[in-house]
């Protein structure tokens, strides 16, 4: 007979959950000097001139700022075009992403490079190589123009190019992430059962990373709503047709600094409801 007492003996099975075991809070105290006061200083620098847009914004104004007709064009363009920028880059990154992720060969890893180049590249920089390769004159701009009558720099058109250009990088490497930390074996039982390779990329992993791709695509919206240097330099600043809301922001702010504040305070709302709808990927703990 065994004791209650004893390590071995049990009271009765246990019919809840089991307790998870917080890992380093045995740790918390005093939190260093030297890490408390550069971390106060980070923090204030990234939240001060978000407040300072605050305090400035003409709120008593702010109705009529943003019921001017400029303000909407600019409003109704940047939402059309990231929109379809989004779209281009769920239609063509998606499958970039499954091959950079799936599949085996050379220099795998130098065009994952490239991919992700136009994340460091500099907007401006971006909106040039654009104007060179589908420009009039262009290296293929060229041959649109001559055999087909299609001009893409400064029309809207172009700005959906330039905006899908900086903000499809956000979307592979979030998609191609989920991929891989998904499990491939499920594609191929779907392979072995008789599916080809596309019906199990569409009927069983697409399902799967379905977070992922939704995330990829609201990073990429995101991106290609805030698209400034890229969208001058490639399809200028012409209002109605290629006047986006930063756009729109720069000019207002060398004549009507009011309208500028107006304006930031609309796109900062949208960076918002962007990290609002993250929260459950980035802004909660494992």
């Amino acid at each position: 007979m065994t004791s209650l007492d004893e390590p071995g003996a049990a009271a009765g099975p246990r019919t809840g959950p089991p307790r998870r075991r917080r890992v380093g809070t045995g740790g918390r105290g005093r939190v260093p000097l030297p890490l408390l006061l550069p971390g106060l200083v980070a923090l204030a620098f990234l939240l001060l001139p978000l407040l300072a847009l605050l305090v400035r914004a003409p709120w008593g104004s702010l109705p009529d700022q943003l019921s001017s007709t400029e303000v909407w064009q600019a409003l109704q363009l940047s939402l059309v075009t990231a929109t379809a920028a989004t779209a281009v880059s769920l239609v063509l990154g998606v499958p970039l992403a499954w091959l950079l992720a799936r599949t085996d060969f050379p220099g795998r890893g130098f065009l994952r490079a490239l991919v992700t180049l136009p994340l460091v590249l500099p907007p401006v920089v971006g909106g040039v190589a654009l104007l060179l390769a589908l420009g009039r004159n262009g290296v293929i701009g060229k041959f649109l123009d001559s055999w087909f009558g299609i001009t893409l720099p400064f029309t809207t058109t172009g700005v959906v190019i330039a905006e899908a250009f900086v903000a499809m990088p956000f979307l592979v490497i979030s998609v191609e992430g989920t991929l891989r930390a998904a499990d491939p074996r499920f594609e191929e039982a779907a392979t072995t059962l008789g599916a080809s390779r596309f019906t199990a990329f569409r009927r069983v992993t697409l399902p799967l990373i379905a977070p992922g791709v939704a995330a990829g695509s609201v990073l990429a919206w995101a991106r290609a709503l805030g698209e400034f240097g890229a969208t001058i330099t490639f399809a200028g600043n012409f209002p109605g047709r290629t006047q986006t809301m930063p756009l729109a922001v720069y000019l207002a702010l060398q004549n009507d600094p009011d309208a500028a504040i107006s304006l930031s305070l609309v796109l900062l709302a949208v960076s918002i409801a962007v990290l609002a709808g993250l929260r459950d990927r980035w802004m909660t703990g494992a």
